[in-house]
């Protein structure tokens, strides 16, 4: 299934670039530098220093950039910063037009989760965005990867619950966003046409939340912009999102049973396990029942269908032979799950949907309480009494919980964080409805069909809100169509082009 929605008639673009300030940086990571940090050089351009750490892979040269931006953008009294680190990659041969090779940036999925180094650009949606003639931008967002990155180590450094509660508020998309459009002018720095400071987007997921955002605020800094995946509901909170997945995760439940019919057994085992042990992963968290439902996860994505067989497979025969699960089956559940190595996906997660003043207050929570409850149960004695005792035990998807905040041994050090943000009524706006009707910059997006993670009916209708956005709706893929297949970009690019006029 493919459709194509043509672009809303546009109007004239609102919205400007703010003046601000980045530096270079040139000390060491940490989550917060003073603003004391001065760059090497004033008069050298981030692109023609020396001291950049660069290396090659297939098909580009690799060089590693950190910039010193402000914790809050907005509160200029506030000295506070946080270090973002960005890996910048030019096409192997094009290294000397770094000054005029326009820029791509890509923003990762989540939130909280940093990009990963690729071992080749020959291939997938780097080979395609170098093909349309860019460089490469990979931001590590804030609180990711080597961007002041949020952990209890981190974070206790901040003092009191309230302190560290404060600091992660600006951890948002918004401030994100703010952060990159620094980034931006430091990189295109001496371009002389405004054309040529303008930078393309790329967003998987929340990276196109991220987008939408940029839109929003910057949007004459922007030349196009690419959305897999992550075209966000416009929304004050998340319940809705959570009314709407749901049922996607119902549905692909199903679809993995009907595939793995003999897993309804092997997984009813498993939970009446966990109920009955107190079973102790290798890293100090508990594997619940509930817990282990979580590994649901992976059916939003190709291939999650056969990843959690597998596990499911390998923790039944441990049971059936040994009683008891094995080391390597726990360590190998405890990696399939990533709350606890990025912890922002947990403590952050519903605060991407809430604006004006809204708290998320466990949107997940309450509504599989009040809707869902039986559907997802997790304890054995409850199972047992449902109308249809020996029914399949359904996992969970992209939903966060208050027991994770027990279960996980690195957010149980961020628990009381966590709940504070969770009530946390202080949220401002993060996109603005009238500047994205206003919208001239060229947006394309594909959103899938049986997406578990973002909902394609409240995609479709925030993309009928952006003026010129070219919407490709397909089940050709799942969550992950970026990483999986090179005709997603190659596809996005097209529309972008006109290429594509007869859907």
């Amino acid at each position: 299934m493919s459709i194509h929605n043509l672009p809303k008639s546009t109007v004239a673009q609102s919205g400007s670039v703010q003046p601000s300030s980045v530096q270079p940086s040139s000390v060491q990571p940490s989550s917060v530098q003073p603003t004391t940090t001065q760059p090497i050089s004033a008069d050298i351009h981030e692109l023609d220093r020396t001291d950049i750490e660069s290396y090659y892979i297939p098909g580009g040269k690799v060089y590693e950039r950190f910039f010193d931006c402000p914790l809050d953008h907005q509160q200029t009294a506030d000295t506070r910063q946080v270090r973002v680190f960005a890996r910048h990659i030019v096409p192997v041969g094009k290294e000397d037009q770094m000054h005029s090779l326009p820029f791509i940036v890509y923003l990762q999925g989540g939130p909280g989760f940093e990009c990963s180094l690729p071992s080749s650009v020959k291939g997938g949606w780097y080979a395609t965005a170098i093909s349309e003639g860019f460089q490469l931008l990979l931001v590590d967002q804030r609180g990711t990867g080597l961007s002041a990155p949020i952990s209890a180590h981190t974070l206790v450094q901040h003092g009191s619950t309230a302190a560290q509660a404060e600091y992660v508020q600006h951890f948002r998309a918004d401030s994100i966003v703010r952060d990159c459009e620094l980034i931006r002018k430091a990189l295109c720095r001496g371009r002389t046409s405004a054309a040529s400071q303008k930078v393309a987007l790329l967003g998987q997921s929340f990276g196109g939340f991220c987008i939408t955002t940029y839109l929003s605020l910057f949007p004459n800094s922007i030349s196009r912009a690419l959305i897999t995946g992550g075209v966000p509901p416009l929304l004050d909170s998340p319940d809705a999102v959570y009314h709407a997945t749901y049922p996607r995760m119902i549905t692909r439940n199903q679809q993995y049973y009907a595939k793995f019919p003999r897993d309804i057994a092997r997984v009813r085992t498993i939970i009446e396990h966990l109920n009955a042990a107190d079973v102790v992963l290798p890293d100090g968290g508990c594997l619940t029942a509930r817990r282990f439902q979580q590994l649901g996860i992976s059916f939003g994505r190709t291939g999650g269908f056969d990843s959690v067989h597998r596990l499911v497979l390998r923790a039944a025969s441990d049971l059936e032979t040994a009683g008891s699960l094995s080391v390597s089956a726990l360590t190998e559940i405890a990696a399939a799950q990533s709350f606890d190595t990025n912890p922002l996906y947990c403590i952050m997660h519903e605060s991407i949907y809430c604006q004006n003043g809204n708290a998320s207050r466990w949107a997940a929570h309450r509504v599989r309480e009040a809707s869902f409850a039986s559907t997802f149960e997790h304890q054995w004695d409850r199972i047992l009494q449902r109308s249809d005792p020996a029914a399949p035990v359904y996992f969970t998807g992209e939903s966060v919980y208050p027991w994770m905040l027990d279960d996980y041994a690195e957010l149980r050090c961020l628990k009381d964080v966590a709940l504070s943000l969770a009530e946390y009524t202080g949220w401002g706006r993060l996109y603005d409805t009238g500047v994205l009707a206003a919208n001239t910059v060229p947006v394309a997006a594909v959103s899938y069909y049986n997406d578990m993670f973002v909902d394609v009916g409240l995609s479709e209708r925030t993309a009928q809100t952006i003026a010129g956005c070219h919407q490709w709706i397909t089940n050709e893929f799942h969550h992950n169509g970026l990483g999986v297949s090179s005709h997603v970009p190659e596809y996005l690019f097209r529309l972008l082009k006109g290429d594509i006029t007869d859907l």
